[in-house]
């Protein structure tokens, strides 16, 4: 199994293809964890006949291989073309007909689902991925805060006062010296 955020990447990535190849009312359902048994999320896209949707399958499939050598557990009903439904395990994308979909309504089957549309889907994302970098980068800077106050204090101890400062010094020490002879009292 791979994690949350791997799988919502491989979930986008499929949304796009669906959305490339004109897939229609592309919805991606977030499953509930009680319910949902293995996957984390159904992708359901309509197409408007059976070429349409095995080309929709087989560039996800393809795409999925190539770009992040994530193959599809099974496949099922590529053949009739009516729905076709590829498991990635983690999530499974349902291409139907428009009027296989509406027959099956996957969508109210599973009701505890929280469906988005694949914009929403983004967006979550993009968030979730910039808090998670911004956690990152904190975490990172606390660690080395330590570490840059020791290196400045020993660098601080070990660089030998700069010429000026010596010179300024040695100043102060001279014209102290000659107004303590100038207040001294003359035998």
């Amino acid at each position: 199994m791979q994690s949350r955020q791997q799988t919502r990447i491989l979930v986008q990535a499929a949304a796009a293809v669906c959305e490339d190849k004109k897939g229609q009312d592309t919805r991606i359902l977030e499953l509930d964890p009680v319910d949902a048994g293995l996957s984390d999320f159904f992708l359901v896209t309509s197409a408007t006949n059976d070429r349409q949707a095995v080309a929709i399958a087989d560039e996800i499939e393809l795409r999925l291989k190539r770009e992040f050598g994530a193959y599809a557990n099974s496949v099922e009903g590529r053949r009739q073309g009516e729905w076709i439904l590829l498991d990635y395990v983690d999530f499974v994308v349902h291409v139907f007909l428009a009027e296989r979909r509406a027959f099956y309504d996957i969508e109210r089957l599973r009701k505890s689902a929280r469906p988005l549309t694949p914009a929403e889907f983004d967006a979550e994302l993009k968030a979730a991925l910039a808090e998670k970098t911004r956690a990152a980068r904190k975490k990172a800077s606390a660690e080395l805060k330590p570490a840059k106050a020791a290196k400045k204090a020993a660098k601080k101890a070990a660089v030998p006062a700069k010429p000026a400062a010596r010179k300024k010094a040695v100043a102060k020490k001279a014209t102290a010296k000659s107004a303590a002879r100038k207040t001294k009292p003359k035998k």
